[in-house]
C-alpha cells in the first residue's frame, strides 16, 4: 500500500480502537510519515512489516479477505459486511486467537495469490455505477461493523436503565424537603424570593425520573450537607453570642 493509504487506514483503526497494523511490503520511504495518519501516528510507527501475506497472517486463525467483487471469478464464499461481521466477532468470543481482514491496495486490490490466504471474503454492497471505495472508507466501516454489537449493547445497557424500578412519591417528597433546608440554610432563596419555591424545587425534583437505587444514595448526600450546614450555623452562632472579645 502507498503511505496514504496506510495513513487512512491508521487512522480508521484508531477510530475504531484497533490497535495492531501489519503491512506488506509498504512503500518504506514514507509509510509511517503518512500524513493522513492524523491522531495514529503512534499506531503506524508501530506497525509490523512483512515480506509476504502468507507470514503477516501465519498466527491467525481467521483470515477474511476483502473485494469489490466486480466481475472477477472468486474461488472463496462472499459475504456481505454485516455477515462477515457477525461471523468475525462469533469466532472471537469463540476464541482467543487472533483474526485478519485483510484489504488490497487501492489501485489493484487483492491478487489472487493475496485471496488464496482467506477462509473467506467480505463485500460491502455499493452501487453498481461506483463500487469500490478508497482504502481508509472501506477500513473504517468494516472495523464500525466489528465493534457494532458493543455499542448496541451500550444502547441496550442505557435502555435497561429506565426499566429500574423509580423513586416512590414519599422518597422523592424527602429529597425535596432536604433540599429546601439546604437551599434555605444557604439564603439561596432569602436572595431569590418567589412565592412557589417549594412547588418549583418539588416539580425540578421529580423532573429527574430518579431510580428508587439513586434515591438512596441523594438522600444520604443531602442529609449530610444539612447536617454539615447546621453544624457550622452552629458553630458560628455561638462565637457570635460570645461577642468579638472572644475572638
Amino acid at each position: 500500500m502507498m503511505a496514504r493509504e496506510d495513513g487512512a487506514a491508521a487512522r480508521a483503526m484508531s477510530n475504531f480502537g484497533f490497535s495492531q497494523l501489519r503491512v506488506v511490503r509498504p512503500y518504506e520511504p514514507a509509510f509511517r510519515e503518512a500524513r493522513s495518519a492524523v491522531g495514529a501516528s503512534d499506531l503506524l510507527a508501530r506497525a509490523e512489516q512483512y515480506e509476504t501475506v502468507g507470514q503477516a497472517v501465519a498466527d491467525c486463525t481467521l483470515v477474511a479477505g476483502t473485494t469489490a467483487v466486480r466481475h472477477r471469478e472468486l474461488q472463496h464464499p462472499s459475504h456481505r459486511l454485516e455477515t462477515g461481521g457477525g461471523r468475525i466477532r462469533k469466532h472471537l468470543r469463540a476464541s482467543s486467537a487472533r483474526v485478519a481482514i485483510l484489504f488490497g491496495s487501492e489501485k489493484f486490490g487483492l491478487s489472487t495469490k493475496d485471496l488464496s490466504h482467506c477462509h473467506w471474503l467480505i463485500r460491502i454492497p455499493t452501487v453498481d455505477a461506483n463500487i469500490s471505495m478508497n482504502l481508509g472508507q472501506a477500513v473504517a466501516i468494516c472495523l464500525y461493523e466489528m465493534i457494532r454489537d458493543s455499542k448496541i449493547a451500550g444502547t441496550k445497557a442505557a435502555k435497561n436503565l429506565d426499566k429500574l424500578p423509580p423513586a416512590t412519591s414519599a422518597e422523592i417528597e424527602r429529597i425535596t424537603a432536604l433540599l429546601l433546608d439546604a437551599l434555605h440554610i444557604s439564603g439561596f432563596l432569602t436572595l431569590r424570593r418567589v412565592a412557589d419555591a417549594e412547588e418549583r424545587i418539588r416539580r425540578l425534583v421529580r423532573r429527574l425520573n430518579l431510580p428508587a437505587r439513586d434515591a438512596v444514595i441523594w438522600l444520604g448526600i443531602f442529609r449530610q450537607i444539612v447536617w454539615k450546614m447546621n453544624s457550622g450555623e452552629n458553630a458560628k452562632s455561638v462565637l457570635d453570642d460570645k461577642g468579638p472579645a472572644a475572638r
